[in-house]
């Protein structure tokens, strides 16, 4: 039972004991019948904490002393801002038992749906590089008392939580954004303030190609700007001249979202040569690609393997983004075909399959669901077809219209096994059963896990 103590500030602490990490790797403890979520801590471990916000069922804490220590608490690592910025909140964890936390996430998952418990289910595939892997950031970007931060916004706030090194970050990211910083206020530009919706600059965006040690940075703006972005972007060139290309997006919107519709080239190159295995990229600035380039290079060859196309044989790749999957089924497929809704994405794809002279790829922008009708008419039976959906998964639609095309193996990739689980379960419903997960560790330091899955055709279905 944890009990309440009181400072003479009247600022309630609690002595609490750890029982479980949340799906976002948060602590979770009892207090009074409410659950207390506090983070930067591990399961087991008794601290004192400091309640920051207190609602009927639960209450948000801070760590303020930690009275014992849970074995795998790591010695290797740690960070400054992990538990205000909580990009990485399993960093205090060691990596083996980080691996054994999402090994137990998609069991969880999977768990949940009695069809999908034959479903061989392979160990998590430990990153080389737990630290640095990050070649992408997407940060925003504040100013409090004449001082700029750029990092993350602190949960359920509109203040900004300056990440400084960040360790998940490649190094070239950390260099770009102190430089940005730094001439932010030389420059004296103009911050965004969310609160009162005024000011130019709100988020910087940075890619990085790891081969070969470049940057694409993106300023994105309220509005279009010419005079001082350019003035920015020369500054930056000059003091770091691996940045190749600078863009300006400009987002007027007064929501979450970080990207606006219109993007402008303002120096260099309109996009980022980059490479993953002997692929060769090239990667616009509004186009996803994976952050991390070692992990998602075993993901396409475990794609490769287990599609184990030929020549005769089409192959489809839904939510196929800058076209990495395509291309690696191309290489054995006799035609692939490559969906995305990102128009920018398409034309990356296209370009790139010129690039790695691959000329049986072609790509499609529109809507996932409206292309698969098409496609009843125009794809044989018995091809492959592999999806990458984002975090929210496959529309129930989509994934009807997949079946129907009777492809002879489906290929799921997803970064959610919440999601994943419950799509594979309704794929079950329409004929196909999960033979194996391999589970890839692409987020070190966070909750987060990829998994690709393979099913096949129900016999007799």
């Amino acid at each position: 039972m944890a009990s309440e103590r009181r400072k003479k500030n009247d600022k309630r602490q609690l002595e609490l004991t750890i029982e479980k990490l949340d799906e976002e790797g948060i602590g979770l403890a009892a207090w009074e019948g409410k659950r207390v979520l506090v983070p930067g801590v591990l399961p087991g471990e008794r601290i004192l904490a400091v309640i920051e916000h207190e609602g009927q069922r639960r209450i948000a804490a801070r760590p303020l002393k930690r009275l014992t220590s849970a074995p795998e608490r790591s010695r290797r690592w740690n960070c400054p801002h992990a538990e205000e910025c909580l990009g990485c909140a399993l960093i205090s964890m060691d990596y083996p038992a980080q691996l054994r936390f999402k090994q137990d996430k998609v069991a969880a998952a999977l768990g949940a749906y009695p069809r999908l418990a034959q479903a061989r289910v392979a160990p998590v595939w430990a990153a080389e590089q737990p630290l640095g892997y990050r070649c992408t950031a997407k940060l925003v970007i504040g100013k409090h008392h004449g001082q700029v931060s750029i990092g993350l916004y602190r949960r359920n706030t509109h203040q900004v939580v300056d990440i400084g090194q960040c360790p998940l970050h490649h190094p070239l990211i950390n260099q770009i954004s102190a430089v940005v910083r730094e001439e932010i206020e030389r420059q004296g530009v103009w911050v965004y303030n969310p609160e009162r919706n005024s000011g130019l600059l709100r988020y910087l965006a940075i890619r990085v190609s790891p081969s070969r040690n470049e940057a694409m940075v993106t300023f994105v703006t309220s509005e279009r700007n010419y005079r001082e972005i350019t003035h920015l972007a020369k500054w930056l060139v000059k003091k770091i001249p691996q940045v190749v290309s600078v863009q300006q997006n400009v987002n007027a919107s007064t929501g979450n979202v970080i990207l606006g519709a219109q993007t402008l080239k303002m120096l260099g190159h309109p996009a980022l040569l980059d490479q993953v295995g002997d692929l060769r990229l090239r990667i616009s600035p509004a186009s996803f690609f994976q952050v991390n380039h070692p992990q998602a290079e075993r993901i396409y060859a475990l794609v490769r393997q287990w599609a184990a196309c030929r020549r005769d044989e089409h192959a489809l790749d839904l939510y196929c983004g800058i076209g990495g999957i395509a291309m690696n089924l191309a290489r054995d497929a006799g035609q692939v075909l490559g969906i995305e809704v990102v128009e920018d994405a398409v034309r990356n794809a296209a370009d790139n399959a010129r690039l790695n002279q691959l000329d049986n790829c072609r790509f499609r922008a529109g809507d996932a669901a409206e292309l698969l009708e098409d496609l009843e008419l125009e794809l044989p039976p018995g091809a492959v077809a592999v999806v990458n959906p984002p975090r929210k998964g496959c529309e129930p639609e989509v994934l009807k219209r997949l079946a129907a095309l009777a492809p002879r193996l489906l290929l799921y990739v997803s970064c959610n096994p919440l999601t994943l689980a419950r799509d594979l379960d309704l794929l079950a419903g329409l004929g196909f059963v999960t033979e194996d997960i391999q589970p890839v560790d692409m987020f070190p330091q966070t909750p987060h896990v990829e998994c690709v899955a393979r099913l096949v055709p129900a016999q007799g279905g």
